[in-house]
């Protein structure tokens, strides 16, 4: 297996959490009910495994390989992937604030949680899209055969050493957890 190969996987189960997000939001929109901690949940699979593990494996590892390899960081499709990064943290840090504010009775920052929870969906479908289709096919022609298998044991690093034994699994359970909640 190609080390795109595990961020593809990844990318299925973040698009899980972003049809959750989705549904709850929907649901906002059409004047129902969706409890405070079910958004909580949902920045906090972002935070602890889009970005915290995935992400990190496409920054750390990945896009090292590429700009090593020659493919340009700055102005370059590997600056725009970091952009969007950055975007999709201020949307996740914004709805887990607007989620607060709803628990503690805050009824105004439902507002907030569709608009961020909207916003954030949009981005990482897009997002996921070019990396999919254009960056992940980039990385695969522009590292050599040979250090593909360096590139999957830095993966390994990230999950195994840099976010700690049994944290991937716990945040595969979060999402189906997230999907349950809502579906």
């Amino acid at each position: 297996m190609k080390a795109t190969d595990i961020l593809v996987e990844e990318h299925t189960v973040i698009e899980r959490v972003l049809d959750a997000l989705e549904h709850a939001v929907q649901s906002l929109e059409e004047g129902g009910s969706v409890e405070p901690d079910f958004f909580i949940g949902v920045t906090d699979f972002v935070k602890g495994f889009a970005d915290g593990c995935h992400h990190k494996k496409e920054e750390d590892v990945l896009f090292r390989a590429m700009a090593a390899n020659g493919v340009p960081v700055e102005n370059g499709p590997i600056g725009a992937m970091l952009v969007e990064h950055e975007q999709g943290r201020v949307y996740t840090r914004e709805l887990r604030e607007a989620a607060q504010r709803l628990q503690a009775g805050d009824e105004a920052a439902r507002d907030d949680i569709i608009r961020n929870g909207r916003s954030y969906v949009a981005l990482l479908r897009q997002h996921i899209a070019k990396e999919n289709g254009v960056l992940f096919p980039m990385a695969d022609q522009a590292i050599p055969r040979a250090e593909h298998d360096i590139v999957t044991v830095g993966f390994d690093q990230v999950e195994h050493e840099e976010t700690g034994p049994g944290v991937h699994e716990k945040y595969l359970s979060l999402a189906d957890e997230l999907e349950k909640q809502v579906t």
